[in-house]
């Protein structure tokens, strides 16, 4: 209810003028939208995860959304270079990629290119050398996509029976599949195995799904060819995690620098983090290694006064309507309420 309550206040705003309005507003104009993206479906990914995953129609439709209203779209540096020294052009965005997955350079690439428009995927870089499924979001894609055939039995040699159907059965699923690994401290050959074995028992054609590179990480040879298409490559972690720790967390931003670096012969000094989650301590941690700026889950628009580590961000999805999406491209909607999506704690793409 509330949420068409929304849409139709919107549609009342933008008959009377107000998106107009707000788009050429000197308000506007001090403000950067940061998008945020995570994958462009290859198949029915954004059937399985909406919040994760957008078709490419839609992503296509975004983007000629932003050249049709005359949106300037900024690469990351730029636009907060000049967020900062006050020099922003009017409707100011920068598009950001979480993860690197082979969706991007598949399906997004493609598209950024034919509309001439700059991008950031803040890389992790851990799976670009393992060419397979990332096995947490692989087992909950498999578990997904049999959900009208598995009503009820045993996994793999798993305890309890596990009902498919539900939504609460999958995570349920889920959870003792993670678990198992865990605790058998399966390598990542044996957590393939145990994929494919669990896709056998699904009915589910494994191979072929792999032969899509659907859930894989870009490997370091089309990360390199990024470059050639206006794509930067930015900072994520290297196994896709942040340890409350400084060490660790160091290990991570460094780790993952050296493999960037490797691949596209650049100094990445901006990064993300890994599902938005961060501490107050990582800030200085991530000032001792030179990075400049980090982008969050947080939902916003970027100001001069946002601190750099701590910017915002609008994670697009598949549950935005166009009219909700332009509202925030012309600065409309972060004055509304929103529900932040919440993906949980855990680290999807975690090694």
């Amino acid at each position: 209810m509330l949420k068409s309550l929304k849409r139709m206040a919107l549609g009342t705003f933008k008959s009377f003028g107000l998106f107009r309005l707000f788009a050429g507003s000197g308000w506007r104009r001090r403000r950067l939208l940061i998008l945020c993206y995570h994958g462009i479906s290859i198949d029915d990914e954004h059937e399985w995860d909406p919040t994760l995953f957008v078709s490419a129609a839609l992503f296509e439709q975004r983007l000629r959304l932003l050249r049709d209203r005359g949106f300037n779209v900024l690469p990351l540096a730029e636009g907060l270079e000049r967020l900062y020294n006050g020099t922003l052009p009017p409707k100011s965005v920068v598009i950001t990629f979480d993860d690197g997955t082979f969706d991007f350079y598949n399906r997004a690439r493609p598209l950024l290119k034919q509309y001439q428009f700059p991008a950031t995927v803040y890389l992790t870089t851990f799976y670009c050398h393992h060419h397979r499924p990332v096995f947490r979001l692989f087992a909950s894609y498999l578990l997904w996509k049999a959900r009208n055939t598995f009503s009820g039995g045993r996994l793999l040699d798993l305890d309890g029976i596990f009902d498919l159907a539900s939504e609460s059965g999958r995570s349920s699923a889920l959870a003792a599949i993670e678990h198992y690994a865990a605790e058998h401290r399966l390598p990542l050959a044996e957590r393939d195995a145990l994929l494919e074995r669990l896709a056998r028992q699904l009915g589910l054609p494994y191979e072929t799904l792999v032969s899509q590179r659907i859930l894989q990480l870009m490997t370091p040879q089309e990360v390199t060819c990024l470059a050639g298409d206006g794509i930067d490559v930015q900072l994520h972690t290297h196994r896709h995690r942040t340890p409350l720790d400084h060490d660790l967390f160091t290990r991570e931003i460094v780790d993952n620098r050296i493999e960037i670096e490797g691949m596209t012969h650049e100094r990445p000094v901006h990064f993300c983090y890994p599902c938005g989650a961060y501490h107050k301590e990582f800030l200085p941690w991530l000032k001792e290694q030179g990075v400049l700026s980090a982008t969050t889950c947080d939902t916003g628009l970027a100001t001069s006064t946002s601190n750099p580590l701590l910017l915002p961000r609008l994670i697009d999805h598949s549950a935005y309507s166009s009219l909700e999406f332009e509202s925030w491209l012309v600065g409309l909607g972060a004055l509304l309420p929103t529900r932040a999506i919440n993906r949980g704690s855990q680290s999807p793409l975690e090694a």
